[in-house]
């Protein structure tokens, strides 16, 4: 499983940059794209013409005309079958987006959706209008703007997103359950690997476990604690699934104390053992050959900025 980096091509270290499926294919000739990879930054992809598929964290999904991917970093994916796909590729780091509710949009934010047929004609036009300023500022950096970017970045995604998804404004009559859901997401998402009870979040929070559990299962229809677990799982499964570390070196790295609590545990959320489950896989879901590489699998033709250049 390759760790993939953000890392601008020259002349387009906005925090953004706007690519295509064509580029994809003219510069990825040896097909990285299809390898299992995580990158640190988002990639949104806006399908306008073609079918093909794409998988994420042990989910398949079927691509056509309309259908939206995102990724946000961390999540595990490939790009299984794109051949005949065309639309842009957009990557993006975290933190450049104007408004920060768009980056985790939604109680629990989709993978890949489709935008209504209505719509699409209009997330085309603001997919071409970031892409077109794009253009202009690494072709003319005195019309960069970094601002007008991420503000155009925002417009598509806001044109995108499914209706639920969509983040609600400041101040809306019965926010306040999902905003401290949000943060409880937040806090999971940094501290997962070390924490494993609510009360630690609880306790962070400045909250009672009663009032994250009320919020989570509002937000979710589950509770803090199935939250919780379900996290540390996908981990443990992305753990198993795409390294070759012992099961012992996994509970380590998940904050258990030892290897009998973690196989409990994932026995607990799956009915099997650790290793039961992993030989259970379908092997399209392991990917061993290409255990650490940081490059990019994206346009890696093009010169890169030398270290100690402007970049990420």
């Amino acid at each position: 499983m390759r760790q993939l980096r953000y890392l601008p091509a020259v002349g387009a270290a906005y925090g953004v940059e706007v690519l295509s499926f064509a580029g994809l294919r003219k510069t990825d000739t040896d097909e990285r794209r299809t390898r299992l990879q995580r990158p640190d930054f988002h990639v949104l992809a806006l399908i306008t013409k073609g079918s093909g598929a794409h998988e994420a964290d042990f989910r398949h999904y079927p691509l056509r005309e309309g259908s939206v991917v995102w990724i946000r970093p961390g999540v595990v994916h490939r790009w299984t079958d794109v051949d005949r796909l065309d639309g842009p590729l957009i990557l993006f780091q975290p933190g450049f987006l104007p408004h920060p509710g768009l980056e985790t949009a939604g109680v629990t934010p989709p993978v890949c959706w489709n935008v209504p047929s209505q719509a699409l004609p209009l997330a085309v036009l603001a997919a071409e209008h970031l892409d077109r300023e794009h253009r202009a500022a690494t072709r003319s950096p005195r019309l960069a703007s970094s601002a007008l970017l991420s503000h155009l970045l925002a417009a598509l995604i806001l044109r995108v997103l499914p209706e639920a998804s969509a983040p609600l404004p400041q101040h809306t009559t019965g926010s306040r359950p999902l905003e401290i859901f949000r943060a409880y997401r937040t806090a999971v998402e940094e501290h997962f690997t070390r924490w494993h009870r609510v009360a630690d979040y609880a306790q962070a929070l400045g909250y009672d476990t009663r009032t994250l559990t009320r919020a989570t299962r509002a937000a979710t229809g589950t509770g803090a604690k199935t939250f919780l677990d379900q996290r540390i799982l996908l981990e443990a499964k992305r753990f198993l699934a795409h390294t070759d570390l012992p099961v012992g070196t996994c509970a380590h790295r998940l904050g258990f104390h030892d290897t009998g609590n973690f196989t409990t545990f994932f026995r607990r959320q799956t009915g099997l053992a650790p290793t039961a489950w992993t030989a259970n896989l379908q092997p399209r879901s392991i990917d061993h050959s290409h255990p650490i590489d940081h490059s990019r699998p994206l346009d890696h033709s093009r010169p890169r900025p030398k270290p100690g250049a402007q970049g990420r």
